[in-house]
């Protein structure tokens, strides 16, 4: 039987991560004039070649958009059937194109609606098809919260491939959304957006965050700074990169230092010189401090410490640091809802060095760590 996939692209998502806006809403030229290169393509491209891989083209019908909106990276991964459903009239994208395209595939009566691009984009599509058709997203923004992606694209790939052959089942997967204005001024206000179909596969899905306001830890984040103070103190020559998120941010206030919330920042002998960096910042800055640590804390429940919102840290800047150099810090009630430990940077290779360590230390106290398995 026939499996009717349309496929949509938002080429500009998350160009603002690694140059340190926190998103590309409403600020791509800023984020093209710092240097911001496309990602979404080369994602997109990278999920259909995996899937036809696994997958005989023949049994698949594509509905997709114009050039770099879906037929472009269709037929780089070697797809030269399809069929055009939306063409844009501008130069550049935007959330319009992708709702408009969304209401041509439902005139197709599609199976499944892939995307690749973030939790904006992902909006869009179930602003228009609501719960009429299940969709499944390729991970490609700065903010990834919904319930629809899959962790990176090879998931993806597995998880389409998976569907077409009716082994896994539709179920209610959550669309969260933040507000990227408010998050570039350090604050977290993330919201339930609606629930949409997705595709129901623990193992390759996401899970959403569990909680969207700080859960009061203090002791134990008390505890938390104290073992990074040690660190700090017994690493004078290290430079240090505090990570983005609650925990770490609690940490550099006990410590006195002005944090930025939802970025990174550097400190050196428990001073900054460096704050709200973005990959080029980072990078010259380890251009004059070659031993350097970086501070990070998981996401709840997802797992992820890379490739979340802190795409700052490049492959480039993670393969300056060294993997052996990265300190994670968690609160126990944290991990609780944390089994694995996740990264998506972007490099295969790169993931794939995680993923081969089987296994992290945890910090979850002074002097006091849990091993958690790591994962693709």
């Amino acid at each position: 039987m026939i499996s009717k996939i349309s496929f949509v692209v938002n080429p500009v998502a998350g160009m603002g991560g690694k140059v340190g806006l926190k998103g590309t809403d409403g600020v791509l030229k800023q984020a093209i004039k710092l240097g911001a290169k496309p990602i979404a393509p080369n994602k997109a491209e990278e999920t259909i070649e995996e899937f036809i891989s696994k997958h005989s083209k023949d049994d698949i019908q594509w509905f997709t958009c114009s050039e770099k909106m879906g037929a472009d990276e269709l037929k780089k991964a070697g797809i030269k059937e399809m069929e055009i459903v939306y063409t844009s009239n501008g130069k550049d994208t935007n959330s319009n194109d992708t709702k408009n395209a969304c209401k041509e595939f439902l005139k197709k009566q599609v199976d499944l609606i892939l995307f690749c691009g973030g939790d904006g984009t992902a909006r869009d599509i179930f602003e228009v098809v609501k719960t009429k058709i299940p969709i499944l997203g390729i991970p490609s923004g700065v903010k990834m919260h919904s319930g629809v992606f899959g962790v990176n694209t090879s998931a993806t790939a597995k998880m389409l491939h998976e569907f077409v052959n009716k082994h896994l089942t539709i179920g209610d997967a959550e669309i969260m959304d933040l507000d990227e204005e408010r998050y570039r001024k350090g604050e977290w206000n993330i919201r339930l957006f609606g629930i949409a179909k997705g595709i129901v596969e623990p193992t390759y899905v996401q899970v959403g965050k569990t909680s969207f306001e700080s859960v009061s830890d203090d002791e134990i984040k008390d505890e938390l700074t104290e073992h990074i103070i040690d660190e700090i103190e017994q690493n004078k020559d290290y430079l240090f990169l505090f990570g983005s998120g609650g925990t770490i941010d609690y940490i550099a206030k006990k410590l006195d230092i002005k944090n930025t919330l939802l970025g990174i920042d550097a400190v050196y002998n428990k001073k900054v010189v460096g704050s709200d960096l973005n990959e080029e910042g980072i990078l010259k800055l380890l251009e004059n401090y070659p031993k350097v640590k970086v501070i990070l804390s998981p996401i709840g429940a997802q797992g992820f410490i890379l490739g979340r919102g802190n795409l700052q840290l490049s492959p480039k800047v993670i393969e300056k640091i060294g993997l052996d150099n990265i300190i994670v810090v968690s609160t126990p009630s944290k991990l609780a809802s944390t089994p694995y430990i996740r990264v998506d940077t972007g490099d295969k290779k790169l993931d794939q060095l995680f993923a081969k360590k089987e296994f992290m230390m945890i910090v979850i106290g002074y002097r006091l760590s849990r091993v958690v398995k790591t994962t693709l």
